[in-house]
């Protein structure tokens, strides 16, 4: 609990506010938006703190091998293998059926740059492991943080990313560098 309040005050000192507090379930996919730079990742890291919900985010496995492992596993990262043909969703499944809590925060952008379309993972794992999606956003322009409400996807690719579009028109973040933040859409809804 210490750690939260340090975190806390470090968001508090920096300017940034935490509009609402995230939901009160025990696993969920969180779509941190938008992703256009590398301060995303240590603002949501002071969050996760500051609010006592320990995230959990994906990373290379090769950056889990040697002493930064034990550093990385404690801030939450959980090992990916990419280096050859695997598949990542069945990955992160499995990760949400070997835990009582896990709150898996991915930028579905996938990168810091503008891209058209957001990459489907982070659908088709809530999909699969049977788990809301929470949007969630860090606002540059105003400094806010905010989480909406859960949202059970039904296998309406449509129906389910108009849902989420309309709690990001709702609160329209601007990022880090914002011109970088593209439309809010996945290549399965052209």
């Amino acid at each position: 609990m210490r750690f939260a309040a340090a975190a806390l005050r470090a968001l508090e000192l920096a300017g940034w506010k935490i509009e609402t507090p995230p939901p009160n379930i025990p696993k969920y996919v969180c779509l941190g938006v938008p992703h256009t730079s590398n301060w995303d990742g240590v603002l949501l890291l002071l969050v996760g703190r500051a609010i006592d919900v320990p995230i959990a985010w994906m990373i290379k496995d090769s950056w889990m091998r040697g002493p930064m492992r034990p550093l990385l596993e404690s801030l939450g990262a959980v090992a990916i293998n990419r280096s050859r043909s695997t598949n990542l969703v069945a990955q992160m499944v499995h990760e949400f059926d070997a835990r009582d809590r896990f709150v898996l925060v991915i930028p579905p952008e996938g990168t810091r740059s503008r891209v058209e379309h957001w990459k489907s993972g982070f659908y088709n794992i809530a999909l699969g492991a049977k788990v809301p999606v929470v949007p969630s956003y860090l606002d540059f322009g105003s400094k806010r943080v905010g989480f909406g409400p859960p949202i059970d996807l039904t296998g309406d690719v449509g129906a389910d990313m108009d849902r989420i579009r309309a709690f990001y028109e709702s609160c329209d973040p601007k990022g880090c560098r914002h011109e970088d933040f593209g439309p809010i859409r996945l290549k399965s809804e052209a």
